[in-house]
């Protein structure tokens, strides 16, 4: 191939690479101005439910537990907690083979407490994942409302009964989810990356979402189901490591909505060590391999065009981006090292600068939500730019890796705990 060929053949490549980044920046922008539209909605939504009355329906929550003695004390005492009727709603903390005190824990609240029970996973099946943990708590209760919260999730009082408000007032509705904060935001500098990350996803990705497309996903704790349509669905997917995401395109398959509720608030700890943000972000990623595998056939008969829109922006969020930013980070370190010439005119820098501005402003306005958004963040926010979303590709690249070269078993994996800090508002 010819010196002149093979700049042709980089140009079109870095030009394509421009396009699909530039997309995907677009694309956050609208979806950042339509999640500021549904939060505005919902402080208004908010006090039009406090101003209404009520017939709670029962409700079941639903905690797996898998060695958590370092968090369940304080779990147990913000579900007792809730300002939801005392006598409409029963914690069921599903002990999935704990080797350390959970189960003595949790028993000296049931003896407290009536509203709480403890549910053993059978001996010799415990540690199976999160999903089979769940299906096993379901059969222990009849009542008509699920919630499900992770181990280590201080749900604010009036959590609770804002999810089921919705549920009652909008049949159409399968679910509901609320928003998490992260409780010990302020410990380290990945505790602060993941903040911003997880505040800039539920006010960006998941507002928006739903605010253009009436589309959200589940996560993995804070929200209600109908009991009935999880019934209807068989339960949760045994084989999925991220049960959320598989549970919630199915709930629009079956014709229902997911909607966000951004003032039912629980509070959840994240991983304070690289090792253990890895591990947990691999999983996240293999899992939603397994619904992108499991769905993506299926999208030329979904009934919903957004429901297919869900499903391609699930595969595209990490492939798609992950392709376009190591073209061109490849190309971009080739040029300077004089390696290839790209000889393209074009206000490149300008185009590039505007990217990060963009990205910079578009976290600050979700960060406002929650009155996050103090001068200091912009430093952070940059430095997150260049290093934490970086590492996003070292970590879609290892699931690749262990998805498609070597083919390893997919495994629910626990993640790892830490001494639990007071909640900061």
């Amino acid at each position: 191939m010819t010196e002149t060929a093979l700049q042709f053949d980089l140009s079109v490549v870095f030009v394509v690479a421009v396009i699909l980044i530039w997309f995907m920046i677009a694309y956050q922008l609208i979806l950042t101005v339509a999640g500021f539209s549904h939060v505005l909605r919902s402080a208004k939504e908010k006090r039009e439910v406090d101003g209404m009355a009520f017939d709670y329906p029962p409700v079941a929550v639903l905690i797996p537990a898998h060695n958590e003695a370092m968090v369940i004390r304080g779990t147990l005492e913000a579900m007792l907690a809730f300002d939801y009727p005392s006598d409409r709603y029963e914690v069921l903390v599903i002990n999935d083979g704990s080797s350390d005190s959970t189960a003595t824990i949790v028993q000296e609240f049931a003896t407290r407490d009536r509203r709480v029970k403890l549910v053993n996973v059978p001996e010799g099946e415990g540690g199976r994942g999160k999903s089979r943990a769940l299906n096993i708590g379901l059969a222990h209760t009849e009542a008509k409302l699920i919630a499900v919260y992770d181990a280590d999730n201080t749900p604010e009082a009036p959590a609770l009964r804002y999810l089921v408000a919705q549920l009652v007032l909008h049949p159409d509705l399968g679910a509901v989810l609320g928003k998490f904060r992260t409780v010990n935001r302020e410990h380290n500098l990945l505790t602060r990356f993941i903040n911003v990350e997880t505040l800039s996803f539920q006010s960006i990705v998941q507002a928006g979402r739903w605010k253009l497309f009436r589309v959200s996903t589940l996560p993995g704790t804070n929200f209600v189901i109908r009991r009935e349509l999880i019934d209807a669905m068989g339960g949760w997917d045994e084989a999925a490591i991220t049960e959320d995401s598989e549970l919630s395109i199915r709930i629009y398959v079956e014709g229902f909505r997911i909607k966000p509720i951004p003032y039912a608030v629980t509070h959840e700890q994240e991983p304070e060590t690289w090792k253990v943000w890895f591990g947990q972000r691999t999983r996240w990623v293999r899992g939603n391999n397994y619904v992108a595998t499991k769905f993506l056939r299926q999208i030329p008969r979904f009934r919903k065009k957004a429901l297919a829109v869900e499903v391609l922006y699930l595969f595209s969020l990490y492939y798609v981006f992950f392709v376009a930013i190591v073209a061109s980070d490849l190309l971009f370190l080739a040029s300077v090292l004089r390696l290839v010439a790209i000889p393209l005119p074009g206000p490149y820098t300008a185009v590039w600068a505007l990217a990060v501005l963009l990205f910079i402003m578009e976290i600050l306005l979700a960060l406002s939500y929650d009155r996050e958004d103090s001068f200091s963040k912009i430093g952070l926010i940059v430095l997150a730019y260049f290093t934490y979303c970086q590492l996003w590709l070292v970590v879609v690249a290892r699931a690749l890796w262990l998805d498609v070269v070597r083919g390893e078993r997919r495994t629910w994996v626990k993640t790892v705990r830490f001494e639990r800090g007071p909640a900061k508002s």
